[in-house]
């Protein structure tokens, strides 16, 4: 499961009429079908969005490339603008599920009115751009897992949507919640006073700022990643005949190790740094 959050370059907007509003959530639900992945809860803004998902088969990084740069073509397109929309890459961490799942669900779901874009709960119970309105069924986003959300409140759905409405408005005073949008030791284990426990227990909790969640779920998830890096990373064998594949490459193209890495846009340049690409792919599946 994932927060992700993505801002406008310079803070400036990403959404500046209800078109590009439009244009946004309709990419979401058709990236999320596309690629598999499960929104929960979600929140757009005047200049940045805040989205809670469990990404599909293909991966976070697919599913935000094709959201982001599909949208900011189109929001360039339309107003003849150009250059890049978002600030930098999206922001992502990765949130163990039971402990915070309600937390994070209403922490995005609130941001609107903690930005004064409503001006009260009931305003925001029929706001289109968050899932909120979609979890109380007052807006349709067949792509939103409503089900999912609403079955950490109860059973039955009249009582799931009364009570999950109860839990949001219990969250109004409650600010901010910066524990809520990064990992890190001190909010994974909810303030300073649970840090200062814990060592004066004697106890280490593993923190990463890119996790969200204890340090059993941080240890997990930093041993899972290590292991698809050492799958990913090519053998000595393959690595020894790619370094021979690239030198009769070179050889043949009458060009030099210097020159290939150099930047050099050169014709047999350019077309052999092309033929090793597609080799190095389609021979030893290195990419």
């Amino acid at each position: 499961m994932h927060h992700v959050m993505v801002r406008g370059i310079e803070k400036r907007k990403i959404v500046d009429d209800g078109r590009d509003g439009q244009a946004f959530v309709g990419r979401l639900g058709e990236v999320a079908r596309a690629t598999g992945t499960a929104i929960y809860a979600w929140s757009l803004m005047s200049n940045h969005a805040h989205i809670l998902l469990r990404s599909g088969s293909q991966g976070l990084p697919t599913f935000m490339r094709r959201l982001l740069t599909g949208y900011a073509m189109d929001y360039n397109r339309r107003h003849r603008r150009h250059g890049h929309l978002f600030q930098n890459r999206y922001k992502s961490i990765i949130c163990e599920e039971d402990p915070y799942v309600r937390g994070l669900v209403r922490y995005i779901h609130l941001n609107p009115l903690r930005a004064g874009l409503v001006k009260d709960l009931k305003e925001l119970d029929r706001y289109r751009w968050c899932g909120h309105s979609v979890l109380l069924g007052r807006v349709k986003c067949e792509w939103q897992d409503r089900s999912f959300v609403l079955g950490w409140f109860g059973r039955r759905e009249s009582k799931a949507v009364a009570e999950y409405r109860q839990y949001v408005e219990q969250g109004v005073p409650l600010g901010r919640r910066p524990e809520l949008v990064g990992g890190g030791l001190v909010r994974s284990l909810g303030g300073w006073s649970a840090v200062k426990s814990r060592r004066q227990k004697g106890e280490r909790v593993i923190s990463d700022e890119r996790v969200l969640g204890d340090g059993e779920f941080v240890a997990r998830v930093l041993e899972e990643a290590e292991e698809r890096i050492r799958h990913q990373l090519p053998s000595e064998q393959r690595m020894h005949e790619a370094m021979t594949l690239v030198e009769r490459v070179c050889k043949d193209r009458d060009i030099s190790r210097e020159e290939l890495g150099s930047g050099s846009r050169r014709g047999p340049v350019a077309q052999a740094r092309a033929l090793l690409a597609e080799r190095l792919v389609r021979e030893l599946g290195i990419a």
